[in-house]
């Protein structure tokens, strides 16, 4: 599975600078970007991360940001807010952690969260 670290290493290269430069043309921390991008510290906040984006080249309404998004919250265990933020969806989380540590769900408990999954 790609990672978060992975992930930025991948688009920083893609702009074909180095670490340094990428950091100094951008006013960031080497060190901190070297220990994200190889998974030592967690992601930032999302106004730091869309920083991140910016400097990478990565438009708010791209299909890359909301993979950055997300593995940002992966990376630091984190439910996205629009997710928590929507009452039916939050109310199923447990069923859907239960399921994916793979725990057996009742019929009704797996086509509640399949319902749920296709409205999404």
């Amino acid at each position: 599975m790609e990672t978060f670290g992975t992930f930025f290493k991948k688009e920083r290269q893609k702009l074909g600078i180095s670490l340094r430069k990428f950091c100094l043309d951008n006013k960031f921390d080497p060190s901190n970007i070297s220990k994200m991008e190889r998974g030592l510290i967690n992601p930032p906040s999302e106004d730091i991360l869309l920083k991140y984006a910016e400097a990478l080249n990565i438009s708010p309404d791209s299909e890359t940001w909301t993979k950055m998004r997300d593995l940002a919250h992966i990376a630091r265990q984190t439910i996205p807010p629009e997710v928590l933020s929507n009452e039916e969806i939050a109310d199923r989380l447990p069923l859907f952690f239960r399921s994916a540590r793979g725990e057996k769900l009742t019929e009704e408990e797996l086509k509640e969260l399949l319902g749920i999954i296709k409205k999404s």
